[in-house]
C-alpha cells in the first residue's frame, strides 16, 4: 500500500469522486485514501498468467465461477475497499451497498508480491480479507523467485491450512473450487530478476 493522501478524513463519497476522476487506483481504509503502487513487467505477466490459468481450470470443470483481474475493487467492510491482483467469485457477483464498484463475495484472492507490498499483503491486507465471509483461499505469488503459497480455510474450521510450491513440475490444488493449476503455467515467460 502506498502513502495516504493528505492526512485528513475522506468520506466514502469523497473517495468515489476522487477515483472516478483519476487515472490512478486508490484503496480506501476507514477514512483514508492510499494510492496503489505501479507494477513491474514480471508482476503484470504473473498476474495475467495466474488469472488465465484459474479461468481455464474453472471452464474445464464447468464451475459456476468467474475470474476477475486487478481492476475489481473488493469491499472488506463497509468502509474498507482494496484491490487484489486476481479474484475468483462463484455464483452471482454481490456488490457493496456503500460502494457500487466493489464486490463483497470473493472466494479466492490472488496477490503477486513485490518488495513494496509483500509485508502489507501478508499482514494487514490478509487480515482485512479474512473479514469477508465467502473468502476461503489466498494465493501469494512471488515475482522474485518461483514460489507460490496457498492459504485455505475449510468450512467450520478457524485455522487456515498452508501449502507452498516451488518446483516447476508441481500442481497447485485449489480446494475451494476443486481445481488445479500448474506452477509452469503461472511462471510461463517469467524472467528471474
Amino acid at each position: 500500500m502506498g502513502n495516504a493522501l493528505e492526512k485528513t478524513y475522506y468520506s466514502i463519497q469523497d473517495y468515489l469522486k476522487i477515483e472516478e476522476k483519476s487515472l490512478e487506483k486508490y484503496e480506501y481504509h476507514a477514512g483514508y485514501i492510499y494510492m496503489m503502487a505501479g507494477g513491474t513487467p514480471n508482476h503484470s505477466l504473473l498476474t495475467t498468467n495466474i488469472c488465465a490459468s484459474l479461468r481455464d481450470s474453472l471452464k474445464k470443470k464447468k464451475q459456476p465461477c468467474l475470474t476477475y483481474g486487478s481492476d475489481l475493487k473488493i469491499a472488506t467492510s463497509d468502509e474498507d475497499f482494496s484491490y487484489a491482483d486476481g479474484v475468483v467469485i462463484c455464483g452471482k457477483l454481490e456488490i457493496s451497498t456503500e460502494n457500487p464498484q466493489a464486490a463483497t463475495n470473493p472466494l479466492i484472492i490472488v496477490e503477486v508480491l513485490s518488495s513494496s507490498t509483500e509485508k502489507y499483503d501478508r499482514g494487514d491486507k490478509f487480515q482485512e480479507y479474512r473479514n469477508i465471509p465467502t473468502f476461503k483461499e489466498y494465493i501469494l505469488v512471488s515475482q522474485d523467485k518461483m514460489y507460490v503459497e496457498v492459504f485455505f480455510k475449510p468450512d467450520d474450521i478457524i485455522f487456515w491450512q498452508y501449502r507452498s510450491y516451488q518446483n516447476l513440475e508441481e500442481i497447485i490444488e485449489l480446494k475451494s473450487i476443486d481445481c488445479e493449476i500448474s506452477l509452469a503455467e503461472i511462471y510461463f515467460g517469467w524472467v528471474k530478476p
